[in-house]
């Protein structure tokens, strides 16, 4: 046994090296053939092998090749195509677009894989450059870094500095990587194209409303044997009726309908239910088992139902002839044919039978209110025709569905708003702007103010364009408290508040919070510019109808420091805006104490700063400081 094992690895040896290149003789193969499962699998692992040529596969796996092809094509089917082509680049994409000079590259060792010796890769040295074209190179690369980013036009294109537009729609970032390097001017540089994932702002990066109902629409319906038969079902062809007879006669009948839309009743004879209502069917065979069948009474019910032939056209993702199940309606026709369209309209699905348009659905109805009634049963030879896409309005700001919606006739500023879903909580119904062309074909803005009937009411056009601006987010009206306390936030404003009232006791704030030095920013009217002042919180406390509890006005901010870590956090802010608003005639209003003390820096100046009230912004003097002298430097 062992000699036939070496003989057959030997034979095998043969053909499974790459050098070999040959083909297994019959008599190779028959040896593996007369091998046991184990010692073929065995001698297999042991030349590394997975599979031999002409060699008999293994009963499992002739089981199972049926299943794993089906399998592998039902998975392909629902492999998400969308994924793939997210990563390709399509028109108004922004890039980063970067070029350098090629460098030398190393040699290396690539592997070949397993059992393969590595091949050896010979270095790259960079191309050489006289002075002229390095300059002139990095010109080049200058200039097109200095219009980073781009953004590709509507076709996809790429307008570079100097160059003619080169189409990279439908490549990804390697691939448009390379068809750059192929320009004759870049031959001696590195190119590198990036995408950059950009949320895109305005009517551009809008979705069209509502086809997102069909993106996991199914292929095919399973047939609906428990769904309830409603009363207005008509009867035809195929169909199962379930007669259940009682009284002198128990027994149940199973009657289909024939081509010619009749049923087989025993002891009744043929009887033509077919183009009927199922209710009317049901009713006319109680009666009629009650009046010639002496004794027995009758309960009739729907079985199976049948398979039509409906047809669904236009603006389909998938058009064509499909056999739905006798119960299906016109939203189950659209499933089966993948959707709409974005270029197809979703307010006039109609339903033509015999040529006539015999229903029109709005699916606008069903996806906005749930209302089906216009969702009619389908009839054999049926078509489903969906028009293109008629006026449309985007609608974008502080709404809640923001998104391109397709209008019909009469329709206003505030059924659009209806339509997106009402405003936000953050919206400013006094602005609310609306882009149109106008007669003229000039592009225009018209102000919308929503607590304006009239304005309301004002008729859309096609291409409109509404942006509902969001408020600001600044606090008219009230103070804020941050800093080394308890509860930082917001506090009421109102007319002769104080700083007590808005810091009621020290427990509001936290340990080591100087009380000493408690720093109010101000904003004045009319440019908003910020001063500081200070307060004693100590003192206001102690005194609160003293002029040292500060009056509050609306939107100043209470900063409280924390003694034991410092003020540098809280307070540069503060001192960087104070410098960013002085000019050349007003310098930065800002002073600095520095020795003995326990705080040194910067400090805001305050209107009638003194020196003690530096002192104690500093957080007094230390134990070891000269306390009867200072020296105050002033440019």
């Amino acid at each position: 046994m062992i000699r036939v094992f070496l003989l057959v690895a030997v034979a095998l040896m043969a053909f499974v090296t790459p050098a070999a290149g040959q083909v297994p003789t019959a008599e190779q193969l028959e040896m593996l053939r007369s091998m046991s499962p184990e010692d073929r699998a065995a001698l297999m692992e042991t030349l590394g092998v997975s599979d031999v040529p002409g060699s008999d596969p293994a009963p499992e796996r002739e089981r199972t090749t049926d299943a794993a092809q089906r399998d592998r094509r039902a998975s392909e089917r629902r492999l998400p195509v969308d994924a793939e082509m997210d990563k390709r680049l399509k028109g108004d994409d922004s890039l980063l677009v970067d070029l350098q000079f090629k460098r030398d590259k190393p040699p290396r060792m690539e592997e070949r894989g397993q059992g393969l010796p590595p091949i050896a890769i010979p270095g790259e040295p960079a191309p050489e450059l006289t002075p002229e074209e390095e300059t002139s190179l990095q010109s080049l690369i200058d200039l097109v870094r200095s219009r980073n980013p781009y953004q590709l036009d509507s076709n996809g294109a790429l307008a570079l500095p100097g160059f003619p537009p080169i189409v990279l729609a439908g490549l990804d970032e390697e691939q448009a990587t390379k068809r750059l390097a192929a320009v004759t001017a870049f031959g001696k540089l590195d190119v590198k194209v990036m995408r950059l994932p950009v949320r895109k702002i305005g009517v551009s990066g809008l979705k069209p409303f509502g086809y997102e109902l069909f993106n996991d629409s199914p292929s095919t319906f399973a047939p609906l044997t428990e769904v309830p038969v409603p009363s207005d079902y008509i009867v035809g062809p195929g169909d199962q009726i379930n007669v259940l007879l009682f009284g002198s006669q128990n027994r149940t009948l199973r009657l289909v309908v024939s081509r010619d839309g009749r049923i087989n009743f025993p002891e009744l004879g043929p009887i033509q239910v077919s183009g009927r209502a199922f209710a009317r069917v049901a009713s006319e065979l109680e009666q009629r088992v009650s009046d010639q069948m002496i004794g027995v009474r009758a309960s009739v019910t729907m079985g199976d139902t049948r398979s039509i032939r409906i047809l669904v056209m236009g603006e389909a993702n998938r058009p064509g002839s499909y056999t739905v199940s006798g119960l299906s309606t016109i939203t189950s026709a659209l499933y089966a044919a993948g959707g709409v369209k974005t270029i197809g309209s979703l307010r006039d699905v109609q339903l033509k039978r015999r040529g006539e348009v015999v229903r029109r659905l709005d699916l606008y109805e069903l996806l906005l209110r749930g209302d089906t009634s216009d969702d009619a049963n389908l009839l054999p030879g049926d078509v489903i025709f969906i028009p293109p896409v008629s006026v449309t309005v985007a609608v974008d700001g502080e709404v809640n569905r923001p998104a391109i919606y397709e209008i019909k006739a009469g329709t206003s500023v505030d059924d659009i708003i209806q339509l997106a879903g009402g405003l936000t909580n953050e919206a400013d119904g006094t602005r609310v702007a609306l882009v149109r062309v106008n007669e003229q074909r000039q592009r225009v803005v018209v102000d919308v103010a929503l607590d304006d009937a009239s304005a309301r009411g004002q008729l859309l056009r096609r291409g409109d364009s509404l942006r509902v601006l969001r408020l600001r987010p600044t606090i008219d009206s009230g103070v804020t408290l941050e800093g080394h306390m308890f509860r930082p936030g917001l506090v009421a404003w109102r007319e002769g508040m104080r700083l007590t009232d808005a810091i009621g006791s020290v427990d509001e704030l936290r340990p080591n919070a100087d009380i000493n030095y408690v720093l109010i920013r101000r904003e004045m009217a009319p440019d908003r510019r910020a001063v500081m002042l200070s307060a004693d919180l100590a003192a206001a406390l102690r005194e609160p109808n003293s002029p040292r509890n500060v009056e509050l006005e609306p939107r100043d901010r209470i900063i409280v420091f924390d003694s034991e870590s410092g003020r540098e956090q809280l307070l540069n802010p503060l001192l960087d805006e104070m410098r960013r608003q002085s000019r050349f005639d007003r310098p930065s209003e800002i002073v600095r104490i520095d020795g003995r003390v326990k705080a040194r820096g910067d400090y805001p100046l305050e209107p009638g700063m003194r020196i003690s009230d530096l002192l104690r912004a500093g957080g007094g003097l230390q134990d070891a400081a000269y306390a009867t002298q200072a020296e105050l430097t002033r440019y």
